[in-house]
């Protein structure tokens, strides 16, 4: 079975991060978003995947190459113009059923860990034309919701409903099991959208499409708050993703409440650095004396750090400095290039 990443979209949400780089490019825990996905998707025995590019496609292309060094074969369909969601997995149709009727299509811009297996057995077992994974949300206001029968039959979509209002709490992850079959409901519109155009064709076709529940970790990051907490939960180990860097914690001092202090080198940060919760460090960061983290932080390649600064609950970006006794708190610090494929 074969495997599309959907990663020509601009992530306008996602600005000042996104003027330069495609969404899925914006390193979550040191490794672009695009490359937990792909490793998810291997970990889950799809070993041929294609991801169409439209946004900056070199960025990703310079990064991610053919796939090999994460043990896939990845190729690409380049979008001119973009396609909309639906369109760009039509305009890669030919390659995803050349060896197979089924196929999986996900965002190739959100940050999760669903079992990828367990949703196409749910397809198979459903016996229907798209099965969905959805994840129940505490805010229905942020996104949208699909309402369902008891035996999980899609019966309708609400965009954003207000919760007084809202049928559902089921979001939907863009995370899609198809059949070859479902082309034939795309419509002759030149860029059609799944939620706006192919979803609501097969309900007014009677043709059956189905849910699959989901508890996994799920964060579309869909915005700054969202990108930031994104790789926080990395860090804390809350979503079941490979981290780029080490991980890094000090331990309290018995002799002395309160601190928190490296005793080696650990790393790539100093003995004696001041840390408080875990902190994944990229390679080649520097930092001065008497810097203070409190984690979770990620500190990304090449980062500098001055003397005196402190830390919190923050994530610096490839090549970012924080200038001595500078402080950074629930924050996101960057630098101009800071995002290109040579920082990793």
């Amino acid at each position: 079975m074969r495997a599309m990443v959907m990663a020509a979209g601009l992530g306008t949400r996602l600005r000042p991060l996104t003027y330069e780089v495609p969404k899925p490019m914006v390193p979550v825990a040191n490794r672009p978003v695009i490359e937990h996905l792909l490793m998810l998707l291997r970990a889950h025995g799809f070993e041929q995947v294609i991801a169409n590019l439209h946004w900056f496609p070199e960025t990703i292309t310079g990064r991610l190459g053919d796939g090999s060094e994460l043990g896939i074969e990845l190729v690409y369909r380049h979008e001119p113009e973009l396609l909309g969601t639906a369109g760009g997995v039509r305009n890669a149709g030919d390659w995803l059923v050349a060896e197979d009727d089924t196929f999986v299509v996900m965002a190739g811009d959100a940050l999760t860990d669903i079992d990828l297996g367990a949703l196409v057995a749910a397809h198979r077992a459903n016996d229907g034309l798209a099965t969905m994974a959805v994840k129940r949300v505490p805010n229905v206001r942020e996104y949208g919701v699909v309402v369902t029968g008891p035996d999980g039959r899609v019966e309708g979509f609400q965009e954003k409903p207000d919760p007084a209002e809202a049928l559902s709490d089921r979001a939907n992850t863009m995370v899609y099991v198809l059949e070859r079959e479902i082309f034939e409901l795309f419509g002759d519109q030149p860029d059609p959208d799944f939620a706006k155009d192919v979803f609501p064709a097969l309900l007014a076709a009677d043709v059956p499409f189905y849910v699959h529940d989901v508890d996994a970790y799920w964060n579309d990051v869909g915005s700054i708050d969202e990108y930031l907490q994104g790789n926080l939960d990395v860090v804390d180990g809350r979503v079941g993703v490979e981290p780029l860097g080490a991980l890094v914690e000090a331990t309290a001092d018995p002799d002395e409440p309160g601190e928190h202090r490296l005793p080696e080198p650990r790393g790539g940060l100093p003995a004696g650095a001041e840390l408080d919760g875990r902190v994944l460090v990229g390679a080649g960061v520097e930092l001065g004396e008497e810097v203070r983290i409190d984690g979770p932080a990620v500190l990304g390649a090449g980062c500098r750090i001055g003397a005196r600064s402190r830390i919190r609950q923050s994530v610096l970006l490839p090549g970012a400095e924080v200038p001595p006794g500078g402080y950074l708190v629930g924050a996101i610090a960057g630098a101009e290039g800071a995002l290109t494929p040579r920082d990793g």
